[in-house]
C-alpha cells in the first residue's frame, strides 16, 4: 500500500514535470512581479474560470479560506533540481504573493489555471526538474495515511476475537461487509478459480479509490483534494491493471490476440489481431478517462452550484439571497449524490479491472468441460 502511494505521489507531479501539460514551453518574457500583477487585476472581480479551476487543478499552498480578502493557506515542500545549482528544499511559502528566491518563482498560467514553478538562469527563464510535494500529493499522502489508520483499527477486532465464533460490530462488521461484498460479488465471479491471487490488488485499488472519493467532496482542510480527478492518479491506477492483466495473462489469452479462431484470410490481414492488440490500450484507456472525468465533472458541478452565492452578488440583497438559498439547497443534494458517485466508480473501476484480469486468465470450453 505504501509503495502505491509512493509511486502514485511521485507521478502526480505530472502537473508540473509535464504529464498534464505536455507541449507548453515556459514564457521567458514574464517576470515574477508581472505574474503577480496580472493575477491580481485577474482577481479584482469574481472570476468564474479562476475559481473553478482554481479548486481543482495543482497548487504549491493548500489554500484553507480567505478572510477580509487575506487568503489563509498551508505552505508545502519545494523541491526543485537547478542545472546550475542543483537541489533545493524550501517552504513554497517563500514565493507567495510573486515573491522569488534562490532564483525561483511561480508563474500563474491564466490560459491553463496551472502554477509552473520558474527558474531565473543566465540562458532566460526554464523549468527545473520539480518534484514539490504540492496539493494533490500532501492529500494522496494524507489520504493513503487515513486509509491505512481505517484499516489497522478495522482488523484490530480480529487480534482479540475468533470470527469463526463470533460476527464482529461496529466499524469493523462494516469493513468485513465491504470487503466481502466486493470479493465475493465482484473479484470471484470475474476472475475464476485463482481469483486470490489478485484479491489484495482490486481490494486495495477499491478502498484506495472510495477513500479518496470521499476526502475529495469534503468541504474543508485536509480534505478537498482533487486526487482521483487528476489524470496522473487514474493513469498510474489504469496502468496497475494493464500490467495485472498482460504480465500474468495465459497462453489461450495471448493466442487469442495473435492467432484468434477466425478465417484465415482475417488472420493472414492480419486485421483480428490488430484489433485485438488496440484493445489492449482501449481498456486500461477507458479506465482511466471514466474515473477521471466523472470525478472531475462532480467537483465541478458542485463548485458551479455554489458559485451562484458570488455571481448574484450584485443583483440586490433579495435576488442573491433567494437564490443562495437555492443554491446551498442544490448544492447539499449534490455532495450527497457525489456519495454515491463516491462509491459507485470505486466499484466500476473494480469490477472493470477484474473483468479484464478475468478474460486474461480463461481456458479454452473443452478444459472446462474436463474439469
Amino acid at each position: 500500500m505504501m509503495l502505491l502511494t509512493l509511486i502514485l505521489s511521485f507521478l502526480l507531479q505530472g502537473d508540473t514535470l509535464g504529464l498534464a501539460g505536455l507541449g507548453m514551453t515556459s514564457d521567458t518574457s514574464v517576470t515574477p512581479s508581472e505574474a503577480s500583477v496580472s493575477h491580481n487585476e485577474a482577481s479584482s472581480e469574481f472570476d468564474m474560470d479562476e475559481y473553478l479551476y482554481g479548486h481543482v487543478v495543482d497548487a504549491y499552498d493548500w489554500h484553507i479560506t480567505t478572510v477580509n480578502g487575506k487568503h489563509i493557506s498551508v505552505p508545502l515542500l519545494i523541491i526543485a533540481r537547478s542545472k546550475t545549482t542543483g537541489w533545493h528544499v524550501f517552504s513554497s511559502g517563500k514565493l507567495a504573493h510573486g515573491h522569488e528566491y534562490e532564483g525561483f518563482y511561480i508563474l500563474h498560467d491564466q490560459e491553463s489555471h496551472r502554477d509552473r514553478l520558474m527558474e531565473h538562469t543566465p540562458s532566460g527563464d526554464v523549468r527545473p526538474l520539480d518534484i514539490s510535494i504540492t496539493k494533490n500529493v500532501a492529500g494522496l499522502m494524507f489520504n493513503s495515511l487515513v486509509l491505512v489508520l481505517l484499516v489497522l483499527f478495522g482488523v484490530k477486532w480480529y487480534r482479540k476475537h475468533d470470527a469463526r465464533e463470533e460476527a464482529p460490530g461496529g466499524f469493523s462488521g462494516l469493513l468485513e461487509m465491504l470487503v466481502m461484498m466486493v470479493e465475493d460479488d465482484i473479484i470471484k465471479p470475474c476472475i475464476g478459480p485463482d481469483y486470490k491471487r489478485y484479491s489484495p490488488y482490486l481490494l486495495t485499488a477499491f478502498f484506495f479509490i472510495f477513500v479518496n472519493n470521499l476526502l475529495g467532496i469534503v468541504p474543508f482542510f485536509p480534505g478537498g483534494a482533487n486526487i482521483t480527478g487528476n489524470i496522473a492518479i487514474t493513469f498510474m491506477m489504469a496502468m496497475f491493471t494493464f500490467l495485472a492483466v498482460n504480465l500474468f495473462g495465459n497462453k489461450h489469452y495471448y493466442k487469442d490476440i495473435f492467432w484468434p479462431e477466425v478465417p484465415l484470410f482475417l488472420k493472414a490481414i492480419p486485421l483480428m489481431p490488430l484489433i485485438e492488440i488496440i484493445g489492449l490500450f482501449t481498456k486500461p484507456f477507458s479506465l482511466m478517462v471514466r474515473l477521471f472525468a466523472n470525478i472531475l465533472a462532480g467537483h465541478m458541478m458542485i463548485l458551479g452550484v455554489v458559485s451562484v452565492v458570488f455571481l448574484t452578488a450584485e443583483l440586490g440583497p433579495a435576488m442573491n439571497g433567494g437564490l443562495s438559498a437555492i443554491a446551498v439547497l442544490f448544492g447539499v443534494f449534490m455532495d450527497v449524490l457525489e456519495l454515491l458517485v463516491a462509491f459507485l466508480q470505486a466499484y466500476i473501476f473494480t469490477m472493470l479491472s477484474s473483468v479484464f484480469i478475468g478474460l486474461s486468465r480463461q481456458h479454452p470450453e473443452e478444459e472446462k468441460v474436463e474439469k
